[in-house]
């Protein structure tokens, strides 16, 4: 799956247009590097993405194409390094 369909899934960013604006900018990075909107993703990538008051970083624990609001989370887990 692309990583801004994955952050609009998860619902880490609202809108797929924010996910794609955010790689563009160069605010999303897997696995250490800075990506592109396109770029596939697998369970397991670890994925940052700075804002402007810090940033988020998280594990993929799994894909699905659709998820239910309430089940969102359990696609990734937050980590802290």
């Amino acid at each position: 799956m692309r990583i801004d369909k994955f952050l609009k899934v998860s619902r880490i960013l609202k809108r797929r247009t924010l996910a794609e604006e955010a790689c563009e900018k160069g605010k999303v990075s897997v696995n250490g590097r800075e990506v592109k909107p396109g770029h596939r993703v697998k369970p397991g990538d670890r994925v940052e993405i700075s804002f402007a008051g810090g940033s988020v970083k998280f594990i993929i624990k799994e894909i699905r194409e659709t998820v239910k609001k309430d089940e969102a989370s359990s696609l990734y887990e937050i980590i802290g390094e």
